[in-house]
């Protein structure tokens, strides 16, 4: 995170010489992104020496920045709907010294902010959210233009500026800011809205207000496939190109109007703290179809759909591979049907599935030349194991589920080897939802992932890379499994090991989730004990087994939440 922090700085800090710019960069973090207050503490410690300041969007986001804001020249950008006690607590904040800029989002905050900064006596810092033309991109976009939730309109910031007009706060307007979305993959999208924005902060400056502050928003993207492409899940642009491009386009568009250029503040939240987490998870089971595939022996077979398909996948009769897989598939199709009407027993059934998924297993392991039909090429995905692993998609990798957001996936071992296996990932969540079923590719994206072979004994981990942007703080309890267990790293060439650990903070024990949805541990034991109690006196336990069931259930309430794994592999059966 300190890296990214001093990039994004230095990045701007470069630009601004080399176009001999006269404003300076004054970038903020967005809260949002990731309130965790190792997070937050981390980057306001790398940005002292930029005077990088704190972006808010509700009230607890404010009261963070409040508290952990000490940098007098860093700014407290405060975005998101305000009532009277947000816009209270950020004038508050001016008071004692801080450079706290309410932004505007709508007409009728204006108003308040007014009224309520006559009434604390506090001259305000304030912004206008510019509700651009200009649309965004990739999976974010309707989060701008005409039709997006935020912003004033041309009409609403006149009306807006006679306002201040009529209160004689010219003074007070600092600030015009604007939103083109998240991880914005286009670089020309990134353009046509700093020119837009660029625009209206003249207009504005021209008006006779203060000014003084670009805010061009969010939208820096992450390159999370690595194809530096136009796509969703990628950029067409670096971290320097945006900031030249920034730097570049504001002062062309200023100097054209003879206006003198504004500091730039930036709100770039997934640039910076998305590379600095990655989720590691354990391969704690299989489920594969291979392992559902009987040995059918002909004499065994009883059936004639069964014999047909005993015959496709061992007769001499050469069919082309479509021809093969479509006959197939009909066989698998009627031998259900005659299940269901009761021709067909369950061993038939048995056998008809296993022999389809053979020819389907025979037909993708064939070395085909030119041009493949499509079904074909999706025998791979038809095909892939199930690799169980010990987390929850929508705890840990919520954009995936939500968004089909990508993220780089890899073992973190056994590197020399090559992948023999083609898996999906599934968590140990009860929803059939609670997968990792699209991944990177080099074209556009594929529905496996290469993996090895799982050995036994040996644990197989995997690596989920770039989850530090909202995925630590918008996953949800689902299934109450809570935060997984935290190792802080930090690379240091002194170390022997060329790292050391700092910090260690553990997930969530049952007790704790129990407790965030309104249940007492303490209460939930007596409730417990209460019914041991009854069951002991109706003679259906023991009281001595009634102690250890109540012993275990108060011992499992201060356990994690997550699959215990050295539990699971004393009880895996011998084979």
């Amino acid at each position: 995170m300190r890296h990214r922090v001093e990039l994004i700085n230095k990045a701007f800090a470069a630009s601004i010489k080399e176009e001999d710019y006269s404003g300076s960069y004054r970038g903020v973090f967005p809260i949002k992104v990731n309130q965790l207050r190792e997070v937050i503490e981390e980057i306001q410690d790398a940005g002292q020496p930029y005077n990088y300041g704190l972006e808010a969007g509700s009230k607890p986001e404010l009261m963070i920045a409040l508290a952990m804001h000490e940098n007098k020249e860093a700014l407290i950008i405060c975005n998101g709907y305000k009532d009277e006690d947000y816009i209270r607590l950020a004038l508050y904040g001016t008071k004692i010294g801080k450079k706290a800029v309410i932004v505007a989002e709508q007409l009728s905050e204006v108003s308040r902010i007014i009224d309520i900064a006559k009434q604390l006596k506090v001259k305000p810092i304030i912004g206008f959210r510019a509700r651009l033309n200009a649309q965004g991109e990739g999976k974010w976009a309707l989060s701008s233009g005409d039709s997006a939730k935020f912003g004033l309109s041309t009409g609403e910031m006149l009306e807006a500026c006679r306002l201040l007009e009529s209160e004689r706060l010219e003074d007070s307007l600092q600030l015009l800011h604007f939103h083109i979305g998240s991880q914005v993959p286009n670089m020309l999208t990134l353009k046509n809205a700093v020119v837009e924005g660029a625009r209206y902060y003249c207009q504005l400056k021209k008006m006779g207000f203060a000014m003084g502050l670009l805010d061009v928003g969010g939208g820096l993207g992450i390159d999370y496939d690595g194809s530096r492409s136009n796509y969703d899940s990628s950029t067409n642009y670096t971290l320097e190109e945006y900031a030249r491009d920034t730097v570049f386009n504001i002062k062309q568009i200023c100097d054209s109007m003879e206006v003198p250029c504004p500091d730039i503040v930036s709100e770039s939240g997934r640039a910076v703290s998305a590379p600095h987490s990655v989720l590691i998870t354990e391969v704690v089971g299989r489920i594969s179809k291979k392992d559902s595939m009987l040995k059918v022996a002909k004499d065994d077979i009883k059936h004639q759909v069964v014999a047909d398909l005993y015959e496709m996948l061992n007769g001499r009769i050469r069919y082309g591979r479509l021809e093969k897989f479509h006959d197939a598939l009909q066989k698998k199709e009627e031998a259900h049907s005659l299940f269901n009407l009761g021709y067909i027993d369950l061993e038939g059934r048995a056998q008809a599935d296993s022999l389809f998924w053979q020819i389907c297993s025979k037909l993708d392991n064939g070395k085909p030349r030119g041009y493949q039909p499509e079904e074909l090429l999706d025998l791979k995905r038809l095909l892939a194991d199930q690799y169980v692993c010990n987390f929850s998609v929508f705890q840990s990798l919520l954009d995936h589920w939500a968004l089909d957001q990508l993220f780089p996936v890899a073992p973190l071992a056994r590197h020399k080897e090559r992948p023999s296996v083609n898996a999906i990932l599934v968590d140990i969540t009860c929803d059939s939802d609670g997968k990792v079923s699209k991944f990177i590719d080099l074209e556009d994206e594929k529905e496996y992932l290469p993996l090895h072979n799982l050995k036994k004994n040996e644990p197989y981990y995997l690596g989920i890379f770039l989850v530090g942007a909202y995925q630590d703080i918008m996953g949800d309890m689902h299934n109450l499994f809570g935060r997984v267990n935290e190792a802080h790293v930090f690379l240091e060439d002194d170390e022997e090991d060329g790292f050391y650990i700092e910090d260690t903070i553990y997930g969530n024990r049952v007790k704790d989730v129990l407790e965030s949805v309104q249940y007492k541990s303490d209460s939930l034991c007596r409730q417990m004990k209460k019914q041991i109690d009854k069951a002991i006196k109706k003679d259906f336990v023991k009281p001595r087994e009634g102690v250890r069931f109540m012993e275990m259930y108060e011992e499992q309430i201060q356990k994690k939440t997550y699959l215990d794994l050295e539990s699971l592999k004393k009880s895996k059966p011998k084979r």
